[in-house]
């Protein structure tokens, strides 16, 4: 597959994406990134669609040979408070304002934005699939976030976090079920399938 680069487009842009959206614990994570006019890579690609060891040495070559990027994370307390949409935007617009030079631009992974500063955007559904920006950034988000979840993990292993990554896997549930929730959970989502009788 061949992926539209910063080359291919008029102005100076980036490509942001976020990971960890669908989750039941931990933040939503985003990237920002703004490639540089040469860079070429095929192997980088949509992160789900990557090994867990394929995304590792590829965040080692964006974070060498970008322009720039940036990471953000928005935890579950604000997730909570401004629902999961605003949530996974605000980390996208966190992420950004990190980059330096800032964008003229900005490749969105998906179909939903709010405008940044005076920043032209365009949203791209599989965007991950099509523009390498948003495939770099796509890499840096997921791989932060894993990082992060499995550092969790370590205070809280009986969640297995450094294998779910706080996704609503049937062993994430059983452990909600038998040891009850952490600050890490998001308290505004259906944790369990009886979400009505849970304590929250």
């Amino acid at each position: 597959m061949t992926l539209i680069t910063f080359s291919q487009v008029k102005n100076t842009e980036c490509g942001t994406d976020e990971a960890g959206r669908g989750c039941l614990a931990g933040p939503v994570t985003a990237a920002a990134v703004i490639l540089t006019p040469d860079f070429q890579n095929q192997q980088i690609n949509d992160s789900k669609l990557l090994s867990t060891k394929s995304r590792e040495a590829l965040r080692k070559i964006i974070e060498e040979e970008a322009l720039c990027y940036a990471i953000a994370h928005v935890f579950p307390e604000e997730i909570d408070k401004i629902n999961i949409l605003n949530a996974s935007i605000l980390a996208m617009h966190k992420a950004i304002k990190k980059l330096s030079p800032q964008p003229r631009h900005i490749l969105v992974d998906g179909n939903r934005f709010k405008t940044y500063m005076t920043c032209t955007h365009q949203c791209i559904v599989k965007g991950d699939q099509k523009f390498t920006a948003i495939a770099a950034a796509s890499i840096l988000a997921k791989t932060e976030r894993d990082r992060y979840l499995t550092d969790m993990h370590k205070k809280f292993p009986e969640y297995n976090w450094k294998k779910n990554k706080g996704y609503p896997t049937k062993e994430h549930r059983e452990a909600i079920r038998k040891f009850g929730i952490t600050p890490f959970h998001r308290k505004s989502f259906r944790l369990l399938p009886e979400q009505l009788s849970l304590d929250l």
